[in-house]
């Protein structure tokens, strides 16, 4: 009685297998991954919908942690926000012109997500990114500069404010912004410069920032509370810095040549 293996190519069954296994985990991680941000918007008609190929997979709810409820994804719901742009050209995929005051417009580099106006949690349920002042557990290693003191110069080399406080990430055990006090034309407020956005010179006692101007410090978003930050809160914060990498200045969007 001859071996079913004498009658058939196992090698050739095998890699056959693995390609069938392959093609469907490509198609189950693209149908996954419209989950979020689908069906996209067409600049043709408000009824279009654009998922492409494969479909937006049907609905799954899943359970949040920390007792925040359930999120079913894909959602229903829409941007809503009233754009503060127009098309440069009226071909689909054009791109978009701010109107009125580009800092604000929330488009581009100054764009935003719409995340949950709610606090990052850690792993304990605690707030994730907070002020010095509210954990003790947390400092600045000595060697390290003290931002905290320090003049805030804008691109425009003129001070836009002064650092009181350094927000730390708990989970990550590294710093995420500085807290800036700025001067408004009803007193001061205080904002939330990202690290990223910074250098801290040390030497000089300042922190350097080529984002923005220091007439624009005002008009960073506010915080709901002062030794809080929500995700959505963090999105419209960092949108307005990368805002100013485009828009801070009239030659900044003009060609480089």
């Amino acid at each position: 009685m001859g071996a079913i293996t004498s009658q058939i190519d196992v090698a050739q069954v095998a890699i056959y297998m693995f390609w069938g296994f392959f093609a469907g985990l490509i198609y189950y991680l693209l149908r996954e991954n419209k989950r979020e941000g689908y069906p996209l918007d067409s600049d043709r008609s408000g009824r279009i919908a654009v998922q492409g190929f494969p479909a937006i997979p049907p609905a799954k709810t899943y359970l949040l942690p920390h007792g925040g409820g359930t999120q079913t994804a894909p959602r229903k719901e829409q941007d809503n926000r009233s754009l503060s742009a127009k098309p440069l050209e009226r071909f689909p995929g054009a791109p978009l012109q701010p109107t009125g005051n580009p800092m604000l417009s929330g488009v581009g580099p100054g764009a935003w997500a719409e995340r949950a106006d709610k606090p990052d949690l850690a792993t304990d349920g605690r707030p994730r990114i907070v002020p010095l002042k509210s954990d003790a557990s947390f400092h600045i290693e000595s060697r390290d500069p003290d931002p905290r003191g320090m003049k805030v110069i804008g691109a425009d080399g003129a001070v836009g404010g002064t650092v009181t406080d350094v927000w730390v990430d708990r989970s990550e055990a590294l710093i995420r912004y500085l807290e800036v006090e700025t001067p408004t034309a009803e007193g001061t407020r205080r904002v939330l410069l990202p690290i990223n956005f910074t250098r801290i010179e040390g030497a000089r006692r300042h922190v350097k920032v080529k984002a923005i101007l220091s007439t624009h410090f005002k008009d960073v978003p506010a915080l709901k509370a002062p030794t809080e930050v929500t995700r959505r809160e963090e999105d419209r914060i960092c949108a307005h810095y990368g805002a100013g990498t485009l828009y801070a200045t009239a030659d900044r969007g003009e060609p480089l040549l």
